[in-house]
């Protein structure tokens, strides 16, 4: 492990750190869409734990146990919400990593928490009270992902609910905005405008480069602005980036068209340490 790299159970309360201006570093979130078997699931975490221990990158393995918003009835939308908490919970136990998770409804908070260490809103679910206050009352760490209809000062009201439910550990995750023409368009004004909240900000690099509500009812994507979306995030101050990765992602039973191909990962990380560590070595030196 890369001597720099803070201890992999300690990555989630030390995101705060990261935020407040205090390390060097991004956070990375990234993995699978979906949970499709024990064996995709293991192969991608054991590779992204290789890329970021040596890269010294805070890691948060990423999968959803389950897809509850695709476009067609007949999508693929996981193994079984148990069997799929299971793999997670044995990611988390092998390679001694954080993971976060999707949850749907309030009364997925409990029953995901207990197996995860990170609970995540997706986009069409950040305004929906119940599901905030239950998933605060669980004690994990919140990551809220912002409607693709909401402008970014209002994010602050979505953290506020988790908040005043007794919960001050929230994360804001950027995803790009929807016009309802078959694209999302991503305003880099956003993250600076979430910071200013005083949460960490998350960059969703490969949900942001979807192209929703295909004619076919088959999401598409631009996986080739993947690195350009992951730079600008970096240059304008994210503190942690999200990514979707699978081996291969024309195979992939859930937004395959917009993921990252694993080989890619580490490359994409070395650039992404690289270009972070221009900035911050400008900033320091008053450039």
């Amino acid at each position: 492990m890369n001597k720099n790299v803070m201890n992999r159970k300690d990555i989630v309360k030390n995101i705060p750190l990261i935020h407040n201006g205090n390390s060097d570093l991004f956070f990375l979130l990234a993995g699978p869409c979906v949970v499709e078997s024990e064996e995709l699931v293991m192969k991608v975490a054991e590779q992204a734990v290789r890329i970021t221990d040596r890269l010294g990158i805070p890691y948060v393995f990423k999968a959803s146990y389950r897809k509850a918003n695709r476009s067609r009835l007949d999508s693929f939308c996981g193994i079984g919400d148990t069997k799929a908490l299971k793999i997670l919970a044995k990611v988390r136990k092998e390679f001694s990593v954080p993971v976060v998770t999707d949850i749907h409804s309030a009364e997925e908070a409990a029953i995901a928490a207990e197996y995860v260490d990170m609970l995540q809103i997706p986009a069409f679910l950040c305004r929906q009270t119940d599901i905030l206050v239950a998933a605060a009352k669980t004690g994990k760490v919140v990551n809220i992902k912002k409607g693709q209809f909401l402008a970014p000062e209002a994010m602050a009201f979505a953290a506020q609910k988790v908040i005043d439910a007794g919960n001050p550990n929230v994360i804001l995750t950027e995803r790009g905005s929807s016009f309802g023409y078959y694209d999302l368009v991503v305003d880099f004004r956003g993250i600076p405008t979430m910071r200013k909240t005083g949460l960490p900000v998350v960059m969703d690099i490969t949900h942001s480069l979807q192209q929703p509500n295909q004619i076919s009812g088959v999401t598409g994507g631009r996986p080739d602005m993947i690195e350009t979306i992951a730079s600008a995030a970096i240059a304008v101050g994210a503190d942690g980036l999200f990514i979707e990765t699978h081996p291969i992602p024309e195979q992939a039973k859930s937004d395959g068209a917009n993921m990252l191909k694993l080989s890619l990962l580490e490359p994409l990380m070395e650039y992404m340490c690289n270009i972070r560590s221009v900035i911050k070595t400008s900033v320091k030196e008053g450039k």
